[in-house]
């Protein structure tokens, strides 16, 4: 039912945004996953462009480690965004065994877990990480 001109009343049929979506998905798992020193949350945020990766401490709200395909390193190499999602990932991974973090919880923050999310998630697992 259309709500009448001047009235304060929503439409109920509200489009759903790939956003709007992400976000709700993102709340639902950010109320399981929370980081601490011993554990912390290691976040991913995927652009079109680029991945980046932290380790974040939630307790204190610092991040701790963080990497990204535009990392000296990582940028230069030649790749598919899959190859340079491996690359970060292992790159996270080893940032993380030299501030001496072993074990993380995974925060794929609202990303489905496939393509570059999976192949991020794996690398870091091979190179050491615990998740």
């Amino acid at each position: 039912m259309p709500a009448k001109p001047g009235s304060n009343k929503v439409n109920k049929m509200a489009v759903v945004t790939k956003s709007f979506r992400r976000n709700r998905i993102k709340q639902r798992i950010r109320k399981v996953v929370v980081g601490d020193a011993q554990s912390p949350r290691l976040s991913v945020f995927r652009s079109n462009k680029g991945i980046y990766v932290q380790l974040i401490d939630d307790a204190s709200g610092k991040t701790l480690v963080a990497a990204s395909s535009a990392d000296k390193g990582i940028a230069e190499s030649k790749g598919n965004k899959i190859d340079q999602a491996k690359a970060v990932g292992k790159a996270i991974a080893e940032k993380a065994t030299a501030a001496g973090i072993n074990s993380v919880r995974f925060d794929r923050n609202g990303y489905l877990y496939h393509g570059r999310i999976k192949s991020l998630a794996e690398a870091a697992r091979e190179a050491g990480l615990k998740f």
